[in-house]
């Protein structure tokens, strides 16, 4: 198998071991579009219950789960690659099992796509993990943020995706994280391939 495609794992499926939700910290970014990987992992957290607690040596919010852990990077998006390399490294987690979750401004509200492999396509959160850990080679979730109207031009698109959700996306948000944590909960219990089958689909609103 060429080494830059996911090697399989578990009797063929693979099995991430961990979870990084790329954001921003602080709280002028909290509840931002750009920041909806926090939220996901945070209802996974939710599920588990199990707290975040800060580990400054891997420059993160990290939380364990029955076979793997939760990241929340606290680097900034451009700079999460270090955080996520530092916990890799020290768990000894090869980057086909490495699971990020972020925005898609090319996906409207309400979409998933999970993606065994790919290029940042211009996300700087990916883009810096892409460098970190030396491969394109890991899978993904990318949860949509575009309004109606679909990507915003050039001029709207930092205050687009560095901006709050309108009230009315609400409902729709709501459930677009819910299914996000519902579709690593399949990847966790019966692959990633199995969850892409299952998710790569609108939600009903």
């Amino acid at each position: 198998m060429p080494a830059d495609v996911p090697a399989p794992t578990e009797a063929g499926r693979l099995i991430p071991r961990l979870v990084i939700g790329l954001g921003n910290p602080g709280a002028e970014y909290r509840d931002t579009r750009h920041n909806i990987g926090f939220m996901v992992v945070d209802e996974l957290a939710r599920r588990h219950g199990t707290p975040f607690q800060e580990e400054k040596r891997h420059h993160g919010l990290l939380a364990k789960f029955p076979g793997g852990w939760l990241l929340k990077p606290q680097t900034y998006m451009n700079d999460s690659g270090r955080s996520a390399r530092s916990v890799a490294e020290y768990f000894k987690i090869p980057a086909a099992e490495i699971l990020p979750v972020y925005d898609d401004v090319d996906l409207p509200l309400g979409r998933l796509r999970l993606r065994l492999d790919g290029s940042a396509g211009g996300h700087n959160g990916i883009k810096s993990l892409i460098q970190s850990l030396g491969t394109t080679a890991f899978p993904r979730l990318k949860v949509g943020i575009a309004g109606e109207s679909g990507r915003p031009d050039g001029r709207r698109l930092v205050s687009h995706v560095l901006g709050k959700f309108q009230e009315q996306e609400l409902p729709t948000l709501a459930l677009i994280i819910q299914a996000a944590a519902d579709a690593i909960t399949v990847a966790l219990s019966s692959g990633f391939e199995a969850a892409m089958n299952r998710f790569n689909r609108p939600v009903s609103v």
